[in-house]
């Protein structure tokens, strides 16, 4: 069958995600993108552009958008000929913390709620983003100074469900490259290089790292959709050398190898609705530290949430401290948790994914 995906920010997690559908599925998804900058401005505007990119929606069995696009807007210009839509929502605009010195615009809030409200079925990238958003909208909702529609609550709830993105890995027991311990230990840092990844809280705990003594290298790899932040060029030309790679690397198989290089993945998040990054880390062999909130108690086994998981930065820092002594203590437990990611393989999720898209085309029929 025939499906139109609509990406109108194809960057990132939002990139790989559309990718891997539809280089896995059995159905041919037609991807239509834009490039991913002005986030705001998609939200606003993206379903005008797509409106008149696409010619002939009806032509297709189902529509695929993500929840950067509202999709009230586009069913409304497009009438009758939109067919059924199912959204996949990365993140949501009544959980998504502010940037400081910005204000909350309200009116993204309530796009995501009419996209919604207007989908066929959503489908969230954890537990924990669905119960986030769900449990966000009566509170955003109670803001209205009157005419509170609270049954938009369990309209929603009722088409929702959470299926896990995929990860460009191979299934089976995880092909791991032994550390080279002559060296000091590499940390990953493989995330977006904005405020709500807390930079400036990893490179504080690195700095606590080194007055303790402990030497490592430093592969700073993530994306940087704007200009670079502050606390990165300020730990380049701090921590000099130690710093063996700086930026975003467009290759995937280059950016493996420095996952199987590393020993160990920090998260200083503050926001986090699933975490391919630390996934993709944690599968080629690196040992995870993470906040003990947000998704990652779910993405971690609940025997490894004493070792992987910290509640304060002094606890950060002493578990980073054990690993950077220790490495090799380690290995086995990275093992065991490389193995765990598995599951997120694109090919052993791929089918749930495409079951959708056949109860989606049922839609399309009726």
């Amino acid at each position: 069958m025939n499906f139109l995906f609509l990406e109108p920010f194809y960057g990132g997690s939002h990139r790989d995600f559309a990718d891997g559908w539809v280089q896995h599925s059995r159905h041919r998804l037609e991807l239509i993108t834009l490039p991913a900058r002005f986030w705001k401005w998609r939200m606003r505007g993206a379903a005008l552009h797509f409106a008149k990119k696409v010619q002939s929606p009806s032509d297709f069995h189902g529509i695929i958008v993500s929840n950067l696009l509202s999709l009230s807007d586009l069913k409304a210009l497009w009438g009758s000929d939109c067919p059924a839509a199912l959204v996949y929502f990365h993140e949501n605009q009544l959980s998504y913390p502010v940037p400081p010195g910005e204000s909350i615009d309200y009116q993204f809030g309530f796009t995501d709620i009419t996209t919604a409200l207007t989908a066929d079925r959503l489908l969230f990238n954890s537990e924990t983003h669905l119960e986030t958003f769900l449990s966000s909208l009566p509170g955003f909702i109670g803001m209205m100074p009157e005419y509170r529609p609270r049954w938009v609550i369990e309209q929603i709830r009722a088409k929702a469900a959470v299926l896990s993105p995929g990860c460009n890995y191979s299934p089976g027991p995880a092909n791991l490259s032994s550390w080279d311990l002559s060296k000091p230990p590499l940390i990953i840092w493989n995330h977006r290089w904005e405020f709500d990844k807390r930079p400036e809280l990893f490179f504080s705990v690195l700095d606590s790292a080194l007055s303790l003594g402990h030497e490592f290298r430093l592969a700073l790899l993530g994306e940087n959709f704007q200009v670079v932040p502050r606390p990165f060029l300020t730990a380049r030309e701090k921590l000099g050398k130690r710093v063996v790679q700086y930026g975003y690397e467009p290759s995937k198989e280059k950016y493996r190898e420095w996952l199987r290089q590393g020993v160990v993945v920090v998260s200083t998040a503050i926001q986090e609705n699933f975490g391919i990054s630390v996934v993709e880390a944690t599968r080629h062999g690196c040992y995870p530290l993470l906040p003990k909130d947000l998704v990652y108690p779910e993405l971690i086994p609940q025997e490894y949430h004493d070792d992987c998981l910290y509640s304060s930065q002094e606890e950060l820092v002493e578990k980073l401290s054990l690993i950077l002594a220790n490495p090799g203590q380690y290995r086995k437990r990275r093992e065991e948790l490389a193995d765990h990611m598995e599951q997120y393989s694109w090919e052993l999720v791929i089918d749930r994914y495409d079951n959708e898209l056949d109860r989606l085309a049922k839609r399309f029929k009726a």
